[in-house]
């Protein structure tokens, strides 16, 4: 007889109620969702597949702000990562990275396992990316070896979001022929982001965190200048060659077979982005993220960004008092109270646990998480002062631009 890998002790028990998941990704699948994608199999050679092609795939340029192409591939955000990659630059070349977290990071050494040159600016993880920092390396770059300038958007290891706009206008102050690719993994659908207006060339994202999909996903927003990079780079490719994709893209197809009911799912879920409107996504996750800060700061702790213009929308990440352990936290509010957190990722194992609140989150759930984190303390034995609660539901109830981070230009 088959058993469930999770044993009957930890287990909740039935009508206990659902658990919380307020990880920064995988969020939660709303029901449309899941009902959507619980149907038969259909032919992806036909014509039924064909209307769905063509619907999700301007879906999704509409979600990243773009009359670009979008490829979708079956794979997580890694995949679109390396997509970016081998589609547009060719080994040897000098890639300018920044090291604002975890995913940074990882990003850095897949370009380094491509052989790529990566000057990795230094950072402390706790601030996102610095424009003038960006300017000024690509001004001494008189002989334009730097082929690319790649930045994490969100960093959902740290909940800071960087200024993508900016990076922009300082990569054009410079007048650097650069390419600038851009992590969205857990920004698209839930921070406001325009591909085409902010002038990026790639921009990589996958389905488990703001287009509230399961992981199995990833995308790939091309720029013209990206695209025609892509027909000269020197770096071999095959399941991820852009060209390879497009042209059956352009009829609605795949190349090859397509996760056909996660774009059931991913149709179902940029109709529901639409229905609420972008910018109403936006402003929740905003007012959302701002109630949670108001409840850290009501509980005594730290936010681990410092500067209120990075603030996540996403996700906060909260420093813990010296000597205490967050993952100790977050098991005994699992424990208790069925609640699960971010965990500290690599340097920040340990000294923080992140509070997500993207995605399928409204007031009510936030407030039922933040209760859990809260009384998660206290029964840890956290230092901290009790209101936290309370601190959240007096923010929401202020108007919503008062909870509106610094708008940055």
């Amino acid at each position: 007889m088959l058993r469930s890998a999770r044993s009957t002790e930890d287990r909740p028990m039935a009508g206990k109620g659902r658990h919380f998941l307020n990880i920064p990704g995988p969020s939660p699948v709303p029901e449309r969702v899941l009902r959507a994608m619980n149907r038969q199999i259909i032919d992806h050679r036909g014509p039924e597949f064909q209307t769905l092609g063509r619907e999700v795939l301007e879906g999704c340029r509409t979600v990243f702000k773009t009359r670009q192409p979008v490829v979708i591939y079956p794979s997580s955000g890694t995949g679109a990562w390396e997509s970016a990659i081998v589609n547009t630059l060719s080994p040897g070349d000098k890639v300018l990275m920044v090291e604002t977290g975890h995913f940074a990071t990882l990003w850095r050494q897949m370009a380094a396992r491509w052989r790529l040159d990566v000057d990795f600016v230094p950072g402390d993880w706790r601030h996102g990316v610095d424009p003038a920092v960006i300017e000024a390396r690509l001004v001494d770059d008189k002989a334009h070896a730097i082929k690319a300038v790649a930045v994490v958007h969100n960093e959902t290891s740290t909940g800071v979001t960087s200024r993508v706009a900016e990076i922009r206008k300082a990569i054009d102050a410079a007048n650097h022929p650069a390419l600038l690719l851009v992590d969205t993994i857990s920004s698209l659908g839930s921070v406001d982001y325009a591909h085409d207006e902010w002038g990026v060339d790639v921009t990589v994202s996958c389905s488990q965190k703001g287009l509230m999909l399961p992981p199995g996903l990833g995308f790939t927003a091309i720029s013209e200048k990206a695209l025609k990079a892509s027909k000269s780079n020197g770096f071999m490719r095959s399941y991820w060659d852009w060209e390879e994709m497009l042209k059956p893209n352009a009829q609605g197809f795949f190349p090859y077979t397509p996760a056909t009911n996660l774009l059931f799912g991913l149709k179902e879920a940029i109709d529901i982005l639409l229905e609420e409107g972008l910018d109403q996504v936006f402003a929740r996750h905003k007012r959302l993220a701002a109630a949670t800060r108001a409840a850290v700061e009501a509980w005594g702790l730290e936010v681990l960004c410092k500067n209120p213009a990075e603030y996540s929308p996403v996700l906060t990440a909260v420093l813990m008092p010296p000597s205490h352990d967050a993952d100790a936290f977050r098991k005994v509010a699992l424990e208790k109270y069925d609640i699960s957190l971010g965990t500290g990722l690599a340097k920040l194992a340990g000294k923080v646990f992140r509070i997500g609140h993207l995605g399928e989150c409204n007031e009510l759930m936030l407030m039922g998480a933040l209760s859990g984190v809260e009384m998660g303390l206290a029964a840890a034995g956290v230092p901290h002062r009790r209101g936290g609660v309370a601190a959240a539901l007096a923010a929401l109830e202020q108007p919503e631009a008062a909870n509106a981070p610094r708008k940055v230009a």
